[in-house]
């Protein structure tokens, strides 16, 4: 690997981390509390350690796939590590592992805290925890492709090295230019924030929350300013407001963008998108039919908001919540228990298993079983038109059975290191591995993760970061011909 240019790419992602932390220092200074020197520090502190790796290994510019791999994962870690520094400094968690935590959970858009008293962190701090999810979300390889060119350094090897398996199986692109396709996604991203910011601004929500809450809505984290989420403003326009834009945030990007061109014909033959709409309407009435036939729960209208709102929060990863959800009927909560398992789209900033694999996995097997009764015929699996081969049909097998396995064993794991029934361990690595936050038991809607050690919350760490890189990524680290010249 080509150690200097990655010190480089490394030094460059510094650099933008520190100038974005000028961001919530504004915002410390407007509301005049004490987190100004706190941020101010940190700002000194990550560009003062960022310019030099950057300046000094200016002249290696090329990178391979193999080093864009490495920077990609090492970056989280790296960038987690340094946007810790404003808690840290500032003592709002004092501990590096819990603000390593916040922020890991924060740019891999899983929303998982350990803040046990969210509204008494200052707003500088609270807005840069909110922005962490803004990053994270469209993924802030994707933001050092703007600007990576301009230092010499192409930005292609990062774009493979972050994009999912289903982007792969899809094949979808935007435009031949990486630099012109992250310019494409931003403002797309950036304007789906603004239009939802003043949707809950005039639906009453202040302008702080609001910005706040949409960050962690199209992001899909579900960060929220407040410590009882979105159920904190009981208010059906801003449900339903926040339904909309987490549905927005778990669709293919590519499609956004498609639409915007006024580009009709791709987005009618996406048969992912036709999934997740029919999975959203499907579970939506089936959780919103279960807790209204309840008596003890709400009327009809209401139970069709809360219903849709947990399935949609909990499909698309984001985690935001209106109610305890663990006080409903219990099919209504294996509706939520199935839909963690499933996830958005492909290409969305959303996480999990993703549809497009649970589509191509569900038509293999029609395929399969149809050939048993027919054995000469050639039933070809079709995603968007295209036939797939077969490497890419083994690549969603192995991507789900991969999951799977992390659950378990993960579950194992921190069930030995935290001592926690099992049942709130396989919820703990659902939640963090899918990148949701809140899950069952003692990870449940109405707590948090302050409780489990820091063995417990490292593992977790680990397990946010190989999700939100959707696996293959971290993993292939490990093996050890990845490290051989």
């Amino acid at each position: 690997m080509n150690f200097r240019a990655i010190y480089h790419v490394l030094g460059a992602l510094l650099i933008l981390i520190g100038g974005t932390m000028l961001l919530p220092l504004i915002c410390a200074l407007i509301y005049k509390e004490s987190d100004v020197f706190a941020l101010l520090l940190s700002v000194a502190i990550t560009i003062s350690i960022g310019l030099p790796l950057w300046a000094s290994f200016r002249k290696y510019r090329e990178l391979t796939l193999r080093d864009g791999i490495f920077i990609v994962t090492v970056g989280w870690i790296l960038v987690s590590s340094f946007s810790a520094l404003p808690f840290i400094i500032h003592g709002s968690i004092p501990s590096f592992t819990d603000a390593f935590f916040e922020m890991i959970s924060g740019y891999t858009t899983t929303g998982a805290t350990v803040l046990n008293a969210i509204e008494a962190v200052p707003h500088g701090l609270l807005f840069w925890r909110s922005m962490t999810s803004l990053i994270g979300g469209m993924g802030f390889i994707m933001v050092a492709i703007i600007i990576l060119p301009l230092l010499g350094v192409g930005g292609m090897q990062l774009y493979k090295a972050e994009a999912d398996p289903g982007q792969v199986i899809t094949g979808e692109k935007i435009l031949p230019r990486v630099k012109q396709t992250a310019v494409w996604l931003w403002g797309i991203y950036l304007s789906l924030n603004l239009i939802q910011t003043l949707l809950m601004w005039i639906g009453g929500m202040p302008l702080f929350d609001a910005l706040c809450n949409s960050f962690a809505t199209v992001s899909t984290s579900g960060y929220s300013p407040k410590n009882s989420s979105i159920g904190h403003y009981n208010n059906a326009w801003i449900d339903w407001v926040t339904i909309l834009f987490m549905f927005l945030g778990g669709m293919n990007f590519m499609m956004h963008y498609q639409i915007v061109k006024k580009d009709w014909e791709p987005a009618k033959n996406n048969t992912e998108f036709r999934w997740y709409l029919g999975i959203v309407i499907f579970f939506s009435l089936l959780a919103s039919f279960d807790i209204w036939q309840d008596k003890g729960f709400f009327g009809f209208f209401d139970s069709l908001r809360y219903g849709t709102f947990q399935v949609v929060s909990i499909l698309t990863t984001t985690g935001f919540t209106t109610d305890d959800y663990e006080l409903w009927p219990q099919a209504a909560q294996m509706i939520i228990l199935i839909v963690c398992f499933i996830g958005a789209s492909s290409g969305s900033t959303s996480s999990g298993i993703k549809i497009v694999h649970f589509e191509i996995m569900s038509k293999h097997i029609y395929a399969s079983g149809k050939k048993f009764l027919q054995p000469l015929a050639v039933i070809p699996v079709k995603i968007n038109g295209r036939s797939l081969e077969a490497p890419l049909i083994t690549i969603a097998y192995t991507y789900f059975v991969m999951n799977i396995f992390f659950v378990l064993l993960g579950a194992g794991l921190l069930t030995y290191l935290d001592n926690m029934d099992f049942f709130s361990s396989v919820s703990a690595v659902i939640s963090c591995l899918f990148n949701i936050g809140p899950g069952f038991g003692e990870v449940g809607p109405t707590q948090t993760y302050a409780h489990i050690s820091s063995a417990g919350k490292w593992f977790l760490s680990f397990s946010m970061l190989t999700g939100r890189l959707e696996m293959f990524t971290v993993m292939v680290m490990f093996y050890p011909y990845f490290w051989k010249k």
